[in-house]
C-alpha cells in the first residue's frame, strides 16, 4: 500500500487569509482558509462535493475536537470554515476515523462516505451524514471482508453504492463491493493480483454501463514494482465481472506509468487519469485510455512541471482537464495545472513560492468545478501550520448547473445544483422541457421527461439561461 507520511497536527488558532496571486486577467488564485489541527488537519486525496445548499463539503484525515481522528467540513458560498462533524466522538471510536476519501453526495440530499480505520470492528466503516451533521453508520467491516475503504462511494442508477477496498477480501488484496443504502452490503470480487491488487480509488460509471476504476498494483510483473506489478485498469459489469483492460509498465521503461489513480469520464465517452510515477521522466503521468484498452500517454511530468499527480482529473467547462500534482514546481511543493485534450499542459500555480508557504502545498486530492465556475481543492500541509489549506482558482469560467446523479430513467426524479434558480421558468433536456420543483436557490428537483435522450440540460432562470458541464446519460 502507498501511503504518505503522516502530516504533524499543531493546535493553533484558525486563519483565514485572502493571498492572492494573480497570473493573468483572468486567472486568480486564493487561499480560502487554513486548517489548524483544531477543526481538521491533511485534507489529503479529498475532491470536495459541492451539497443542495451550494457550500462544498470535504474531510480531512486527521484532527478534530476528539483528538487525531478526522473531520467533515464545509466551506461556505462565502467561503467561511465550519466543522460538521468530529470522528471519534462514540465511544470507541465505533463512528470510524481516519477519513481518506471525500464525500458523494447522494439523490436523498445525505452525504455518503468511509472511514478508513476504527469503527465497531477497527477495519473502516461506510457513513451517511446529513449537510448538519447527523451521521449514521451503515456498515462495519469485519475481518474476512474488506478493509480500508479509501476510494470514494459511487452511486449507480439502481440507488445502490459502489466502492472499493485497499485491503481484506479472501486474498487481502481488496475487493469491490455495493451496498444499499440501508447498509447491505455485498462483495461483488475479490482481486487476486494477475487482476490487480489494493485498489485505492474509486469507480467511475461509463456510458457503456459498465464500472471502470484502477489499481495500484498487480498485473503486469516489473522490477520498478517489485513482483507484485505495477497496478491496472479494469472494467467491471454491473453483475460484478471483471476484466482486465490495461496493465501498466507494459512499455519500456514505464514510459506508461504506473500506480494510477481515479479515472474521470469525460465529454467525448473515454476515460483519463494519471499515474504518480513512470512516464518518460519517472515523474508521473496524464493518460487516456478507451474503453477496449487502448492507452494514450498524453503528457509525462518533469519535475519542473510538476511531480507525482496522485488526484483525479476533472474536466472545465472549457473542455480542459484541470488537477493537481503532489510534489515538483519551483519548491518542489506542488502545482495545479491545466493540460488541453491534446495533450498541452500549463502550470497554473505552483505552491509554496515564498516562505512561508501561506498558500499551503502537497496537494493530493484533485480539483472540483463547483457550479460558480471557480476550481477549488485542497492542500495536505506546507502551510503556516502545516495542516492544510482550502483554496480556489478563478479561470474567468462562467456559472453552469451540474447534477446530483448525471444519469436516470424516464419517470425518475433527480436533483440539479446550480445558483440563481428562484423564479426558474424551464428545465429542459436535450430541448425537451422537464416538470420540476425549485426546492432553493441552489438546488432543483426535475422530471426525466418522456421522450427525452442523452444530452445537456438547460435552466432558465430570471437572469440567465444556464447548461449543464456534462450531458445527462438516460437510462433505458
Amino acid at each position: 500500500m502507498i501511503k504518505l507520511s503522516a502530516w504533524k497536527k499543531v493546535c493553533a488558532i484558525f486563519l483565514l487569509c485572502a493571498a492572492t496571486v494573480i497570473a493573468c486577467p483572468a486567472q486568480v488564485f486564493k487561499t480560502l482558509a487554513h486548517f489548524d489541527g483544531a477543526n481538521g488537519a491533511s485534507p489529503a486525496y479529498v475532491v470536495l462535493a459541492q451539497g443542495t445548499d451550494g457550500g462544498l463539503y470535504g474531510t480531512t484525515i486527521r484532527g478534530g475536537a476528539n483528538g487525531d481522528y478526522g473531520t467533515i467540513f464545509r466551506i461556505g458560498p462565502k467561503r467561511s470554515l465550519t466543522t460538521i462533524y468530529n470522528f471519534c466522538d462514540q465511544p470507541g471510536c465505533v463512528d470510524g476515523g481516519y477519513l481518506i476519501p471525500g464525500l458523494a453526495l447522494a439523490s436523498d440530499g445525505n452525504f455518503y462516505g468511509s472511514t478508513d480505520l476504527y469503527g465497531l470492528n477497527q477495519f473502516g466503516t461506510i457513513f451517511k451524514i446529513s449537510a448538519k451533521g447527523a451521521l449514521t453508520t451503515l456498515f462495519d467491516f469485519q475481518v474476512g471482508g474488506g478493509d480500508q475503504p479509501d476510494g470514494p462511494l459511487l452511486e449507480a442508477g439502481d440507488g445502490n453504492f459502489y466502492g472499493t477496498t485497499q485491503q481484506g477480501g479472501v486474498n487481502n488484496l481488496g475487493i469491490v463491493f455495493m451496498i444499499t443504502p440501508d447498509g447491505t452490503l455485498t462483495t461483488l470480487h475479490n482481486f487476486d493480483s494477475t487482476d490487480g491488487a489494493l485498489p485505492e480509488a474509486g469507480l467511475v460509471l461509463a456510458a457503456d454501463g459498465n464500472f471502470y476504476g484502477t489499481t495500484l498494483f498487480g498485473g503486469r510483473r516489473y522490477q520498478s514494482c517489485g513482483s507484485i506489478g505495477c497496478g491496472t485498469v479494469f472494467r467491471m459489469r454491473p453483475n460484478g465481472t471483471v476484466t482486465t483492460v490495461y496493465r501498466f509498465c507494459g512499455q519500456a521503461n514505464c514510459v506508461d506509468g504506473a500506480y494510477a489513480s481515479s479515472l474521470m469520464l469525460a465529454t467525448d465517452g473515454n476515460l483519463y487519469g494519471t499515474t504518480s510515477l513512470g512516464g518518460a521522466e519517472n515523474h508521473g503521468s496524464v493518460f487516456t485510455i478507451d474503453p477496449t484498452g487502448a492507452l494514450t500517454t498524453l503528457h509525462s511530468f518533469e519535475g519542473t512541471d510538476g511531480s507525482s499527480p496522485y488526484g483525479v482529473l476533472v474536466q472545465g467547462t472549457d473542455g480542459n482537464f484541470y488537477g493537481v500534482t503532489y510534489e515538483g514546481g519551483h519548491d518542489d511543493s506542488g502545482t495545479v495545472f491545466s493540460m488541453t485534450p491534446a495533450g498541452v499542459l500549463t502550470t497554473l500555480h505552483e505552491f509554496c513560492t515564498s516562505r512561508p508557504c501561506m498558500d499551503g502545498g502537497s496537494p493530493i486530492g484533485g480539483l472540483a468545478q463547483a457550479t460558480d465556475g471557480k476550481f477549488y481543492g485542497t492542500t495536505s500541509g506546507n502551510s503556516t501550520l502545516n495542516d492544510g489549506t482550502i483554496f480556489s482558482l478563478d479561470m474567468g469560467l462562467g456559472p453552469f448547473v451540474t447534477f446530483v446523479r448525471p444519469y436516470g430513467k424516464v419517470g425518475q426524479t433527480g436533483g440539479i445544483l446550480g445558483q440563481g434558480f428562484t423564479g426558474t421558468t424551464s428545465v429542459s433536456l436535450n430541448r425537451i422541457p422537464a416538470s420540476f420543483t425549485v426546492v432553493s436557490d441552489t438546488f432543483i428537483r426535475a422530471t426525466v421527461p418522456q421522450g427525452a435522450t442523452t444530452g445537456y440540460v438547460t435552466v432558465t432562470t430570471p437572469s440567465a439561461t444556464l447548461t449543464s458541464n456534462v450531458p445527462f446519460h438516460v437510462i433505458k
